[in-house]
């Protein structure tokens, strides 16, 4: 049987919810701006991991890199490259993080967004 929650942990439970919701509300358009970020990033450079994108995100940003990540892998516009390196986020002692470019795909992509741009500008 399952231990009823006191009054203080139903209301510490509720306002999680609460802080859940204003995330959730947040997170779709945050995570797509991030998603972004790491494209342009990965369209610039060969491979990149998270301690690279950290570098250049605003700390709003840090929350969503790992979902952007696996949303843009998922995706096919990314591919993990095989190696890993230290983290250098303090909080993860060093623990291994993989490196990340641009698959086939994302560079059509990012073919197709320049060649956009550039009729638009003619």
């Amino acid at each position: 049987m399952a231990r009823k929650l006191s009054p203080a942990e139903r209301l510490a439970s509720a306002e999680k919810d609460l802080l859940l919701e204003e995330l959730a509300d947040q997170s779709s358009w945050d995570q797509f701006l991030v998603e972004q970020a790491v494209f342009h990033y990965g369209q610039r450079h060969d491979d990149f991991s998270c301690n690279d994108l950290r570098d250049v995100l605003p700390e709003l940003g840090h929350g969503f890199l790992g979902a952007a990540i696996n949303s843009l892998y998922r995706g096919g516009i990314i591919a993990h490259t095989g190696r890993m390196v230290p983290s250098t986020q303090a909080n993860t002692h060093g623990h291994r993080i993989s490196v990340w470019t641009l698959t086939d795909k994302g560079h059509a992509i990012a073919a197709q967004r320049a060649a956009r741009a550039q009729r638009r500008a003619a």
